[in-house]
């Protein structure tokens, strides 16, 4: 493979990720001499189409931080299998540190319903519809990080399929019929 061709190949994976600066902090630290200013970023990255990584960087200034962030997030990328390339699977509940989410799957058409820094990550895996809520804390490392604990727990109908041997037209009917009777029961009452 030529150089030329080796380049333009990196120039297109480049241009298909998107990345986002989700919080930038003044750090300081007390030395002998006084106090050392640095900066820390924190990126999230993503190609819209179930690939998605955050990372964090650190540097005496913003944008040296930003560039190591967004080189930590491109190694840490992970895939997120999609329903319908527009939304999650199934609703699932994770939690990092002191931060607590909530994803729910929804109808096309919903959109995001999500604030700060999981909105970033959604926009950045491709997800269209979602809700999702964070209960405790704030802090935006914590939350994004809760968020891709969640992403990670995420399973397609085809993996579980794979794993009991059976057809996916099977798991696919047994949880329909499972969140039909859970509506029924929620409307009972």
């Amino acid at each position: 493979m030529s150089k030329q061709t080796k380049n333009t190949q990196k120039e297109k994976t480049s241009s298909e990720i998107i990345e986002r600066l989700v919080s930038v902090n003044r750090v300081s630290k007390t030395v002998k001499g006084g106090k050392n200013m640095s900066f820390s970023a924190l990126v999230i990255v993503g190609d819209k189409n179930g690939r998605v990584g955050f990372g964090k960087g650190n540097a005496t200034e913003v944008s040296d931080a930003k560039n190591k962030a967004f080189e930590a997030a491109k190694k840490a990328m992970i895939k997120v299998s999609l329903k319908e390339s527009r939304t999650i699977h199934h609703d699932i509940y994770a939690t990092y540190c002191a931060a607590k989410v909530y994803l729910r799957s929804a109808p096309a058409g919903t959109g995001v319903i999500a604030g700060g820094p999981m909105r970033a990550v959604f926009e950045c895996v491709g997800i269209s519809d979602v809700v999702a809520k964070s209960v405790g804390t704030s802090n935006p490392y914590n939350m994004v990080a809760a968020v891709f604990v969640a992403l990670k727990k995420l399973v397609s109908p085809k993996i579980i399929a794979e794993r009991r041997s059976k057809e996916i037209s099977e798991i696919v009917k047994r949880r329909n019929l499972a969140l039909k009777k859970n509506n029924e029961e929620g409307v009972s009452k």
